[in-house]
């Protein structure tokens, strides 16, 4: 299981949310106050991921961390604006993170029933992420208009940031069909090992 819930992700992902709050503070003191406010929504989105002990695996606080660092390092120097596929591998990357930890947290009580339906965790997931991406195409729009700013460059630039989503959603669909299968196997193994260990101490 080390692969999955080995301890030192969560220790990277606390060092993560230290060079978090050292963004917040750069982004505060450049006068950039909408970026500041966009990095603290990310840092206390990973701190809630991360201080979920038992209900996620480690890599998963490891992986959103990251994904939270890509976005405040894009936001911090301006690289979301920069020609290159950085907003795309981002875009990508980010919606794998969300939807690889969110899946855990809303399919939770079923985890156990999907597991027997490949296919059916495969398309539940992926069409999760890619909702996920739409919402924050539109959370993009809607800050494009309150703002009065050019969030979104362009029809093409949306569509182009959808086929990403979906291509992170697709997967964090596989990676979390491997995680339930290792997850799911550890929690039988623990429930299977707590009768022996209770009728060891009468």
């Amino acid at each position: 299981m080390q692969s999955l819930n080995w301890k030192g992700y969560r220790v990277i992902a606390w060092i993560g949310q230290a060079l978090l709050a050292i963004f917040v503070i750069v982004a505060a003191v450049q006068g950039k106050w909408l970026n500041a406010l966009g990095l603290g929504f990310f840092l206390v989105a990973s701190f809630v991921f991360v201080v979920q002990d038992d209900k996620l695996p480690t890599l998963f606080d490891f992986l959103f961390v990251l994904a939270a660092l890509l976005n405040a390092t894009g936001w911090v120097w301006g690289l979301f604006g920069k020609p290159g596929p950085y907003d795309e591998i981002v875009h990508a990357y980010t919606t794998f993170a969300i939807t690889l930890a969110l899946s855990f947290f809303v399919y939770s009580s079923m985890l156990n029933l999907f597991r027997n339906h490949t296919l059916l965790y495969l398309v539940t997931i992926t069409s999760f992420g890619i909702a996920i991406g739409a919402l924050w195409e539109i959370a993009e729009w809607s800050a494009g208009k309150v703002l009065s700013t050019q969030v979104i460059e362009s029809l093409d630039d949306t569509i182009i940031d959808l086929v990403m989503d979906s291509l992170g959603a697709a997967l964090a669909a596989l990676t979390s069909l491997w995680a339930l299968r290792q997850w799911t196997n550890r929690n039988i193994e623990v429930n299977n090992l707590l009768p022996l260990r209770g009728g060891s101490r009468e």
